[in-house]
């Protein structure tokens, strides 16, 4: 393959990523708008038996449950950011008794201060409670994330089937949510109290500036390849240069014309073959142009 071909191939691929983008931009918002038209409906019931696989079809759907926490089972995934501030997520199961299934509530964030319980016992309720939330799909792990340490109960990820099978719920994940207000949250931090999620899509979707990226990738580099299918070689430029300083012997004129021819061609440097050393031009007498 020509360095030339191997150019055209960035401008090409370039290009075709853009195309994938725009794609995946308009997959994006059709996602996005979905889930925010669930948000707007009231809250659904928990049924007392949920299929997992189901689950993807209420994505980010608002629900409500009763049941007891079992502050026993606390699971705490960390660490997470906060405003800046180091902490954790508090995961507790919510057993709803003989009228459903215990099911796994992501509570939410508490400051690393706030780790141990007795430091925390406002943000332990006892007792009936009834939690709002968003049922959500299980998460999906990254590679760069640690495993979970389930016997040391040192938790990384939420990995809802492995929490479930660790509490005997069932592996249904709810994202307990609040309305944002600053001050609340300044008052549950200091309080060890869970600060919720708000109740709002937070799919990232930075794909149009992805595309901005790649095609303007493909217009430079398209540019940059014209210029470089169009600059003359080196040897025709070399040519060129030399041919402005050869000197011209005349010969004498020949019907009307002089000719002239360049005895010391070889002498110039140039070495070609063709022209056996000499090199012939034509002057029109009349108006001086040479061919």
């Amino acid at each position: 393959m020509s360095e030339v071909s191997k150019v055209a191939l960035i401008p090409i691929t370039a290009f075709a990523l853009g195309t994938w983008q725009v794609n995946r931009l308009g997959w994006k918002t059709d996602l996005i708008t979905k889930f925010e038209d669930r948000l707007i409906k009231p809250p659904l019931p928990l049924p007392p038996r949920i299929d997992p696989e189901a689950i993807k079809d209420f994505d980010y759907r608002r629900v409500y449950a009763t049941g007891r926490l079992r502050h026993d089972q606390e699971m705490l995934i960390g660490p997470r950011l906060h405003d800046g501030n180091n902490g954790y997520l508090v995961v507790t199961p919510l057993d709803r008794g003989e009228d459903g299934s215990t099911v796994l509530v992501n509570r939410g964030w508490i400051p690393k201060t706030k780790e141990a319980q007795a430091d925390r016992e406002e943000g332990l309720p006892t007792g009936l409670v009834t939690v709002e939330g968003l049922l959500r799909e299980p998460w999906k792990k990254n590679i760069f994330t640690p495993d979970n340490q389930p016997q040391s109960k040192q938790f990384y990820f939420p990995d809802v089937q492995q929490m479930a099978e660790l509490t005997g719920s069932q592996p249904v994940w709810i994202e307990e949510t609040m309305s944002p207000d600053l001050l609340k949250a300044y008052d549950r931090e200091a309080k060890g109290i869970p600060i919720g999620r708000p109740a709002e899509v937070n799919l990232r979707n930075n794909h149009t500036q992805y595309i901005f990226t790649w095609y303007a990738l493909s217009a430079a580099t398209a540019i940059m390849l014209w210029m470089v299918v169009k600059k003359p070689s080196s040897e025709v430029a070399r040519r060129v240069r030399q041919s402005k300083n050869l000197k011209f012997e005349e010969l004498g004129p020949k019907h009307g014309q002089k000719v002239a021819t360049v005895a010391s061609y070889e002498e110039e440097g140039i070495t070609d073959p063709s022209y056996n050393g000499l090199l012939f031009y034509t002057w029109d007498a009349p108006n001086g142009s040479h061919t």
